[in-house]
């Protein structure tokens, strides 16, 4: 549940970043995507403990809401990635 809870933190922050960019409002936005990385970086480490203990031979079962858990960690990662850029364009339109 871990990944999901902050994987959906950072979807969040990430979208709320492009609106705040889309406002002008760049600082704010810089925050947010500083919010999502924290997030992933949660996401990431919960993730890394059970890779590592399959690792070791500790079986997790492969179940609906681990496969869930993981799509919605990369759909998290994809928009926090295109956020970044999206500001990085607005900014660019906006100097124009």
């Amino acid at each position: 549940m871990g990944i999901i809870i902050h994987g959906g933190n950072a979807r969040s922050s990430a979208m709320n970043a492009m609106v705040e960019a889309k406002q002008g409002n760049f600082e704010v936005a810089e925050s947010l995507i500083e919010e999502a990385s924290n997030e992933l970086n949660k996401a990431h480490r919960i993730q890394t403990d059970l890779i590592q203990a399959e690792s070791r031979g500790e079986k997790t079962e492969v179940s609906l809401l681990m496969v869930h858990a993981q799509d919605h960690f990369m759909n998290a990662m994809t928009v926090r990635d295109l956020a970044i850029e999206i500001i990085e364009l607005t900014k660019k339109t906006i100097n124009l």
